[in-house]
């Protein structure tokens, strides 16, 4: 396969070890907190990613890149926007109207349109738009905040306090994405050496801040993720393996493709719902899951 569409089965390949991190956290979520558990993914996948650092560099006989400061502060933005995304998506959870502004988070795909173009000079064709188009709606419509008003709730709650977080919450998942493709690319090396390097780079540069955080302000949850390292193991392995998919899929791929393509995480886990509990979807939800699947088909082929 050419290296110009490995980022397909790569980006499949994360979106599905992204899914397995999911469950692994929050089983440790009721014994770690939502802070420990998120230390879990960076903490215990910094071993994971050194590792694939050292295999792919053993694989393609590169040197080690020489990150210049325009690689650290990419991360640095990238690595800061995903925690501040992350509190606030909890701080959204905490809200009355919670179903709203989660829905807002998910803008997350427009915006990393609108920051790849802005910083990364990444353009959108009119194929990518309308898949970005249909796969926003069609997650809109999977879980809206109104059943009985799907998008007229959005539409009318957009001042509202909690819609106005959930965007904050989507624009900093989106400004993370970007600034890891960015870090990829200050390398300017080999797509498998850049997406290893930052792998590595990231999971330790959060591992700090959020340690760093619970050191501080925590230091009881500290202890308890040092304790739990044998279950908090495969949630490290699992975050470093999707964490090391998107970083390569970024390397090779605008992030907009990219992001649009790892929405078959929500349709995979949705269908794969659905039939074990056997529940019925409604016409809104069976609109949902036909937009969605439009767009990834419309992403994966417009090239």
């Amino acid at each position: 396969m050419p290296a110009a569409w490995l980022w397909i089965p790569i980006t499949i390949w994360a979106a599905f070890a992204q899914t397995l991190r999911n469950a692994a956290q929050r089983h440790l979520t009721a014994e770690l907190g939502t802070l420990g558990a998120t230390l879990v993914r960076f903490l215990y996948g910094v071993p994971f990613a050194a590792v694939w650092l050292w295999g792919v560099q053993k694989f393609t006989a590169l040197p080690l890149p020489v990150p210049a400061a325009a690689f650290w502060l990419w991360v640095l933005v990238a690595g800061v926007s995903q925690i501040a995304a992350t509190a606030l998506l909890l701080r959204v959870m905490a809200e009355r109207n919670f179903a709203l502004g989660v829905a807002y988070s998910k803008t997350e795909l427009i915006q990393v349109a609108v920051f790849g173009f802005a910083f990364l000079g990444d353009r959108v064709s009119a194929a990518t738009g309308i898949a970005i188009a249909c796969g926003t709606l069609g997650v809109l419509l999977l879980s809206p905040a109104d059943r009985a008003r799907p998008l007229g709730s959005l539409l009318g709650g957009l001042a509202s306090r909690t819609a106005l977080l959930g965007l904050a919450s989507g624009a900093g998942f989106a400004l993370a994405a970007v600034g890891y493709r960015g870090a990829a690319l200050a390398l300017h090396a080999e797509f498998l050496m850049a997406g290893a390097y930052t792998l590595v780079a990231a999971q330790v540069v959060q591992t700090i801040l959020l340690g760093g955080w619970l050191l501080v302000r925590n230091l009881d949850a500290l202890r308890r993720v040092l304790r739990a390292w044998r279950a908090s193991l495969f949630a490290g392995f699992m975050g470093a393996a999707a964490s090391a998919g998107w970083f390569t899929a970024m390397a090779i791929e605008p992030v907009a493709h990219v992001r649009t393509l790892g929405l078959i995480e929500l349709l995979f886990s949705y269908v794969v719902s659905r039939r074990v509990f056997r529940e019925r979807l409604s016409r809104i939800e069976l609109g949902g899951i036909a937009l969605l699947s439009l767009g990834l088909v419309i992403v994966t082929l417009a090239r």
